[in-house]
């Protein structure tokens, strides 16, 4: 896949300051749609940057800001225990106009490359990055959401306020929720409630749960690694993007 894709480390601007951010686009001539890629709690680390050149190797250009580089610039962290309290302590530093506006720089930055459709984004997140990509799906810009096992939404927003899930009405595209039914970091009846609130407000959207499949299902670095969850999302996730996102032209 690497032949297929051109990567780089860039700077954007977000809001009064500039984080970093990882891009992967198509080597090949044209100009795709365009995808926001939002990282677990471990930062931007070697699994990320994996699925921002997996869905370019899909055909969009994709990007995924560094939204912990207001606390750490550059924090990557392996799955210990360790590493896991570490990453939800700049977890908790974060505040969801920050992360907002971070969202918001890099489809500025989509938006200013000659290789990009500007005619909306999709969004993909995964763990906090899951929650973060519900609260991005509010942004007009983005037209197709992929949240994996979001914790929170229901019962908290970043930095205080009501939960993410009172902004389901300004949500303008598609969102596909994907969820392990045996996370004991979202309950069942939490799930349930941001199906009904996006029922409610009329959002185009999917709420998928996997039986037997646990929180962080879809990275294979993790000893919670679901292959055939992780699968059968993938597979939705292109087909989302594919039916909602602009087409690649020559």
């Amino acid at each position: 896949m690497t032949s297929l894709v051109r990567t780089e480390t860039i700077a954007i601007p977000s809001g009064d300051t500039e984080i970093l951010a990882y891009l992967a686009a198509p080597s090949r001539p044209g100009r795709f749609g365009a995808v926001v890629v939002i990282q677990e709690v471990f930062g931007v680390n070697s699994h990320i940057r994996e699925v921002v050149e997996r869905v370019a190797g899909a055909g969009y250009v994709a990007i995924a800001p560094h939204i912990y580089h207001r606390q750490a610039p550059r924090f990557e962290v392996g799955y210990d225990e360790e590493d896991l309290a570490l990453g939800r302590t700049y977890k908790q530093g974060t505040k969801a106009a920050e992360l907002l506006a971070d969202v918001q720089g890099a489809i500025a930055y989509l938006y200013s490359q000659d290789n990009v459709a500007p005619d909306g984004v999709g969004c993909i997140g995964f763990c906090f990055g899951g929650h973060v990509a519900y609260l991005a799906a509010t942004l007009p810009e983005v037209k197709a959401t992929a949240s994996f096992y979001g914790a929170g939404i229901a019962t908290l927003t970043p930095g205080g306020g009501e939960p993410t899930l009172s902004r389901t009405s300004k949500i303008g595209g598609t969102l596909y929720g994907f969820f392990g039914e045996n996370d004991a970091l979202i309950s069942a009846q939490e799930v349930d409630q941001i199906e009904a609130a996006l029922s409610e407000h009329g959002v185009p959207h999917k709420i998928v749960r996997y039986p037997g499949a646990d929180h962080g299902f879809f990275c294979d670095q993790r000893a919670s690694y679901n292959p055939a969850a992780a699968r059968d999302a993938w597979e939705q996730v292109l087909e989302l993007f594919k039916t909602t996102l602009p087409v690649a032209t020559p």
